[in-house]
């Protein structure tokens, strides 16, 4: 079940986020990349199974970031894509300081909610601290590896820049904030297990998000809502 679900994720996460830039043009992406930074931080502190290996969730809609980020780069350019990591950083930021404000709140002796919000918001913070660190670093680097693959192809093969900037980024992503994540709360065999199993997953997932950025593509200047022609 569980399998299923990790493709129709896929399916349907994507969508949205073409949906959204073709609503919008890049401002649809940038808005999805504030959302998926807050979705992704709260998915994550679930575990499940998947293909018989512990996995945390979070990982289709975390990639779709990436997904965003290389579109940005081949339809709007490399400044612009810079953008969305100084989008998606300060949402994840503006994030933690809310729910940790929301947690100080003394609950109402007839609040039947809190206590699952202190078990969710109370692991969040350490995630999005992880997430920030690995979210810049990672996505800085996505955006140099695909420019420069993007050079040295001129401007051709867009699968294997697509694919290759997001794989090894999302290498160096899923090492750093496992280990920060995860170090003394889950065993050394277990983290090992979910960065092999996350990194694998984030792999699947890339394969996956190739037709959505040739999509994309075709999509370029065309958005619906933000077309000055029709204001």
């Amino acid at each position: 079940m569980n399998e299923l679900l990790f493709f129709l994720s896929i399916l349907i996460y994507f969508s949205l986020m073409l949906f959204s830039y073709y609503l919008f043009g890049k401002t649809g992406l940038y808005v999805f990349i504030a959302i998926a930074s807050v979705v992704a931080n709260i998915q994550a502190c679930k575990l499940v199974v998947l293909f018989g290996l512990n996995a945390t969730l979070g990982n289709v809609m975390y990639s779709a970031s990436y997904l965003a980020t290389d579109i940005m780069s081949e339809n709007e350019g490399e400044n612009e894509a810079k953008k969305t990591v100084f989008i998606g950083f300060f949402t994840q930021i503006v994030f933690v300081i809310t729910t940790s404000l929301t947690l100080a709140f003394i609950p109402s002796e007839n609040d039947i909610i809190n206590g699952a919000m202190v078990s969710l918001f109370n692991f969040v913070p350490r995630l999005c601290f992880a997430g920030i660190i690995t979210y810049a670093i990672s996505q800085f680097f996505d955006i140099w590896l695909f420019g420069k693959i993007r050079k040295k192809t001129k401007g051709k093969h867009l699968w294997l820049r697509n694919n290759l900037a997001a794989i090894v980024a999302q290498g160096i992503d899923t090492v750093i904030f496992t280990f920060i994540a995860f170090a003394f709360t889950y065993s050394i065999e277990l983290i090992i297990e979910l960065i092999l199993v996350t990194y694998l997953i984030k792999i699947i997932i890339s394969v996956c998000d190739t037709p959505f950025i040739y999509a994309a593509k075709k999509l370029k200047g065309k958005s619906l809502l933000l077309d000055k022609q029709k204001f």
